[in-house]
């Protein structure tokens, strides 16, 4: 089981930021944090990057319901999604795969509530 599912598109990386965005929230899910790796590289090393960015996608609902079936599920949360330009025009998108994650986990409620997870991620994905 591989740990994230992927897509590779073509156009600005700023807009497909803003489309995966679009597609998230249509399937429940808000950013909570975005972290640009560039920006972050050059700043702490001084090297260069290329366009790389983390969103930290969380549904509410699921995750109350993870947190309450596993408490220390939180160390695995929000689901993340990485946007990252393979060349110039070419944009790869990829998200976490919560099954292949919480497989460690033994805890059949958290199970159901990941394949849920799952699916929605893999929906953003077929999508773009």
């Amino acid at each position: 089981m591989k740990y994230y599912f992927n897509t590779t598109l073509k156009g600005d990386f700023d807009l497909i930021i803003e489309k995966v965005a679009e597609e998230l929230k249509k399937e429940g899910f808000g950013i909570l944090t975005e972290i640009d790796i560039k920006e972050t590289l050059k700043k702490k090393l001084d090297v260069d990057f290329k366009k790389y960015r983390i969103l930290g996608a969380c549904n509410p609902p699921y995750a109350h319901k993870a947190l309450e079936a596993e408490d220390k599920i939180g160390t695995m949360l929000p689901c993340n999604v990485i946007v990252q330009e393979i060349s110039k025009g070419v944009v790869e998108v990829a998200a976490v795969n919560p099954m292949a994650s919480m497989q460690s986990v033994e805890n059949e409620t958290l199970k159901k509530i990941a394949q849920e997870i799952t699916a929605k991620l893999e929906k953003v994905i077929g999508k773009l």
